[in-house]
C-alpha cells in the first residue's frame, strides 16, 4: 500500500483509486483505523459510522474491479469523508452539537449529502460542531471538546472545527463544512488548511430554506486549493425551490485554476475596524503574502476596512438562530441560553436584516476599486481549549468579536472568501490569511490561492500531493 496516505490530497487519492493502485476498501479501512486510534484525543467526530462505511467500500471495490474504464466512475469514488453534525444523513444521528439529543436519528439526506454520495464519497461519520453552530470553538456540554491536531491544548476552531481537525489530523482527506460568520475559514486558520466559503447561492441549503438573511452557506475544508475547487464543483448547483442561486460557471472551478488571472489590483489590510490591528505575527503573514503577490506582478494597495456599523445588526441576526432552533432553555449551553434571552421580537430581526443589507452594499462597493481583498482570517492566533470558560457571556461575546472580526462581513455581503495557511506561531500553531473576491467570483480567489501555493511549492521543493 502507498505510504503516507493520511497526508495525501483527496485528488491524489482519487487518482490512486482510478488507477487501481488502491481499493476503496483498503483506503476506508486505513482511515477507519486512524479514526479509532486518534479521534479519542481529538474529539473531531460526533458520530462514527465505520461498519456502514466499510460495507459501502466493499461494494465500491467490487464495482471498481468490474469497471474497465474508470474514467466512467465519479471523481471522488471511494474517498472517505464525513458530514458536519448540523446536517442530516439518513440513518445517522444528528445532535446539532448538543449532548442531550445525540441519539436522535435522521430519516433523510440533506441536499449536500445527496451530492456527496453522487460524487462517490464514502461517508464515515459526522464531524463535531459547536452547539447550533453558534460559536468559534467546540466545547459543548455532554461532549468532548474538539482539539487542534497541531497542539491538543488549543482549539480547532468552530463551528466546523470537527471537520477541520479530522482533515488536519489525517482522519479523512477532505470535508464539507458550513460558514455563517467564519465557521469554515476560522477552523482552517486554526488547523492549517484551505477553507473556502463560496458566494451566496452557489451551494444549495436544500431541503430547508433560509432564515438568517443568507449569511450561512456550505463550504470546503481541504489540504490543497485544488481539492477545494474540486469539492466546490461537486457541491455547487441549484436544487428545486432554492430561494436564491447562481448558475454554474462554464468552466469548472478545478479546470479554471491554471487559467491566467492577468495583473490584479489587490487591496490588503492588517487592521480591521472596530477591533483594530491584528496580532504582530498575523500582520506579518498578511504583509509577506502581499509582497509575494506584488512579486508576481499584481498591484497592491493598503486599506483599513471599517465594519463597525455591521457588528450590532449581525449579532442580532446571529443570535436569532438560537431562538428559531426551538431548543428548550434547560438543554442549551450557558452562552446560547444568554444569546436566546437577548433576542427580542420579529421587528428587531427585520430592522437588523435591513441594516445589514444596506451596509453590505457599502462594503461590496469598495470592490469597485480593486479585484481582491487580502486580510487576516482571525486577528489573533488560536485560543486554548477552555480559555474563555470562566468568562461571563458578555465578556465571551466581546472576545469572540475581537477574534473573528475579519470574517462575518463577507457572510453579510455574500461574497466568496477563503482562508489559506501561510505559517506557524512559535508555539507551532498554524496561522494564515484570507482572500475575498467580488460577488460570484470564486474563480479569481481560487486562482490567486493556487498561484501562491505553486510559489510555496517551488520554494520548499515539495509537491502538492
Amino acid at each position: 500500500m502507498t505510504n503516507n496516505l493520511e497526508s495525501l490530497s483527496a485528488l491524489t487519492l482519487s487518482k490512486l483509486i482510478h488507477d487501481k493502485e488502491i481499493s476503496p476498501l483498503e483506503l476506508t479501512t486505513f482511515f477507519a483505523e486512524r479514526i479509532t486510534k486518534i479521534d479519542p484525543q481529538l474529539g473531531s467526530f460526533a458520530h462514527m459510522s465505520i461498519e456502514t462505511a466499510l460495507e459501502s467500500a466493499k461494494i465500491q471495490t467490487e464495482i471498481l474491479g468490474k469497471t474497465p474504464d474508470t474514467a466512467e466512475l465519479p471523481l471522488f469514488f471511494g474517498i472517505p469523508t464525513a458530514i458536519k453534525d448540523l446536517y442530516p444523513v439518513k440513518g445517522m444521528p444528528i445532535s446539532y452539537g448538543n449532548g442531550f439529543i445525540k441519539d436522535q436519528i435522521s430519516d433523510y439526506d440533506g441536499g449536500i449529502v445527496s451530492k456527496i454520495k453522487q460524487a462517490g464519497f464514502i461517508i464515515i461519520g459526522k464531524t463535531a460542531t459547536s452547539e447550533l453552530g453558534s460559536l468559534p470553538y467546540i466545547e459543548s456540554v455532554g461532549m468532548p471538546p474538539c482539539r487542534n491536531p497541531h497542539n491538543l491544548e488549543y482549539t480547532s476552531g468552530g463551528s466546523s472545527g470537527g471537520a477541520a481537525a479530522a482533515v488536519a489530523g489525517g482522519l479523512i482527506p477532505i470535508a464539507p463544512g458550513s460558514d455563517g460568520g467564519g465557521s469554515v475559514r476560522g477552523p482552517a486558520f486554526c488547523c492549517g488548511l484551505v477553507g473556502l466559503k463560496p458566494s451566496r447561492g452557489r451551494i444549495s441549503n436544500a431541503p430547508v430554506g433560509d432564515y438568517l438573511g443568507g449569511i450561512a452557506t456550505h463550504g470546503c475544508l481541504t489540504r490543497t486549493v485544488a481539492d477545494s475547487a474540486a469539492l466546490l464543483d461537486v457541491l455547487s448547483g441549484y436544487i428545486t425551490g432554492d430561494p436564491y442561486w447562481l448558475d454554474n460557471p462554464e468552466t469548472s472551478f478545478l479546470q479554471a485554476l491554471t487559467q491566467n488571472t492577468g495583473k490584479l489590483k489587490i487591496a490588503f489590510a492588517t487592521e480591521v475596524l472596530p477591533t483594530g490591528k491584528a496580532h504582530d505575527i498575523i500582520q506579518l503573514q498578511v504583509k509577506n503574502t502581499a509582497h509575494k503577490l506584488e512579486a508576481m506582478g499584481h498591484h497592491l494597495i493598503e486599506i483599513v476596512p471599517d465594519f463597525s456599523t455591521l457588528v450590532e445588526p449581525f449579532i442580532t441576526i446571529w443570535r436569532s438562530s438560537i431562538t428559531v432552533a426551538g431548543f428548550p432553555d434547560q438543554i442549551l449551553n450557558p452562552m446560547n441560553r444568554w444569546l436566546k434571552e437577548q433576542s427580542q421580537d420579529l421587528g428587531e430581526y427585520l430592522r437588523a436584516l435591513h441594516q445589514m443589507q444596506v451596509i453590505s452594499r457599502q462594503i461590496v462597493a469598495l470592490f469597485d476599486d480593486f479585484d481582491v481583498l487580502l486580510l487576516p482570517t482571525y486577528l489573533q492566533p488560536p485560543i486554548r481549549v477552555g480559555e474563555w470558560a470562566d468568562l461571563s457571556p458578555e465578556e465571551t461575546l466581546q472576545k469572540i468579536i475581537e477574534w473573528i472580526t475579519p470574517c462575518p462581513a463577507f457572510n453579510a455581503t455574500g461574497q466568496p472568501a477563503m482562508a489559506i495557511p501561510t505559517g506557524f506561531t512559535p508555539q507551532g500553531l498554524p496561522i494564515g490569511v484570507q482572500l475575498v473576491g467580488k460577488p460570484n467570483d470564486e474563480k479569481t480567489i481560487l486562482q490567486l490561492a493556487y498561484q501562491l501555493s505553486e510559489e510555496a511549492s517551488k520554494l520548499t521543493g515539495e509537491g502538492r500531493q
